[in-house]
This record gives C-alpha cells, structure tokens and sequence, in this order.
C-alpha cells in the first residue's frame, strides 16, 4: 500500500513543477501527464498542500491568473476556428466572400 502512496505523492510534485514551470493550465497538464483534469485540480488543490506549501502557494497563483484569463483564450480560439473556415471557403458561382 505503500507504493501507491509513493506513486500518488510523486504525481503530484511532477505536476505541481509543470505548471510552475510552464506556467500550464490543467489541462495542459492533464495532457502531458495522461491523467483526468480532476485529478490534476485535486492533486494540486487538495494533496499538494500537505507535501510543500510554498510550491502550493505558486501552484495557486498560477491557476488563479489562468482561471482570470480563460474568458479571453476561449474568445481567441472561437475566433481562429471561425477564421479558418473562412479562409477555407471557396468562390463558387457569382457568390461573393465578404470579409
């Protein structure tokens, strides 16, 4: 049983370090690390603290500025996908693109 501990509390400094680092989302490193975003936001808010409370505390800030900004990266991922389809249109006929 102890193993499995050793395992989970490895995890989490491995993820903890990646988004310090890298200053990543969940979900990149969910993404990185093969693991469910739920189990990144509860190894980082629930179990890192018990381990280094200073790398929790960076952890925090990190994901507290990514929360405030994730209004403004999905608005500019609505926008590339719906500029891309634009740009992938083709003239047909007497139809004309407005832009």
């Amino acid at each position: 049983m102890r193993d499995v501990k050793d395992y989970i509390q490895k995890r989490v400094l491995d993820l903890s370090h990646y988004i310090a680092e890298k200053n990543a989302t969940v979900r990149q490193a969910a993404g990185h690390f093969g693991v469910s975003k739920s189990t990144v936001h509860k190894d980082v808010t629930e179990r890192l603290p018990g381990i280094n409370k200073v790398l929790a505390k960076e952890v925090k800030r990190i994901l507290e500025i990514n929360k405030a900004e994730r209004h403004i990266r999905g608005g500019e991922a609505t926008r590339r996908k719906y500029q891309t389809r634009l740009e992938g249109r083709v003239k047909k006929g007497g139809y004309s693109i407005k832009t």
